[in-house]
């Protein structure tokens, strides 16, 4: 059972590295199964034995790594905003290849509203409207605000808006989010 588990993994992981690489070279358009099929050294059935299409190659790509980043949220519960972020900021540099070209395709709009409402669902939990700096405005106008503000920063980051290295960018965004939170 464990082989066949193993062959699995490795085949949907060839298939994914393959969808990515096309998407950098190709854009997500003019990907067709077959260019997907010849990269990944995989049968076209063996393809849509794990996916329906390429949009589904495509979400689900992006729902394995909101997956991966809530559970750092959840491994970084009790750390401060900067050093939360440094972590987040290690794991945008250890799938680049995945970040950089999602944001520099056609995947950008889909993957940036689930990543959009990943962070506001993190930062709901940060957000005090009763008390303190933030009180008396709107809970919904805060999450919106900072939200966008984190996806921007990152995004900006990853497509090489930003030259400052990741460390400076995370602590700094950090910084800005712990005083402001």
């Amino acid at each position: 059972m464990t082989k066949i588990d193993r062959r699995v993994q490795k085949t949907q992981e060839a298939i994914k590295q393959a969808f990515i690489q096309l998407m950098s070279e190709k854009g997500f358009d003019h990907i067709t199964i077959q260019d997907i099929s010849d990269r990944a050294n995989v049968g076209r059935r063996t393809i849509y034995d794990h996916y329906l299409d390429k949009f589904d190659i495509l979400d689900r790509l992006i729902e394995e790594h909101i997956h991966e980043l809530r559970k750092l949220c959840r491994e970084a519960a009790d750390l401060s905003f900067e050093e939360g972020n440094l972590i987040w900021f290690d794991y945008f540099q250890q799938n680049e290849a995945f970040f950089t070209t999602i944001l520099s395709s056609k995947g950008a709009p889909t993957f940036r509203t689930s990543f959009l409402a990943f962070v506001i669902e993190e930062l709901e939990v940060d957000v005090d409207t009763t008390e303190g700096i933030n009180q008396g405005l709107s809970q919904e106008l805060v999450l919106k605000f900072f939200g966008a503000a984190i996806v921007e920063i990152v995004e900006a980051w990853i497509t090489g808006g930003l030259s400052e290295p990741a460390v400076v960018v995370a602590r700094q965004m950090g910084s800005l989010l712990d005083r402001n939170l």
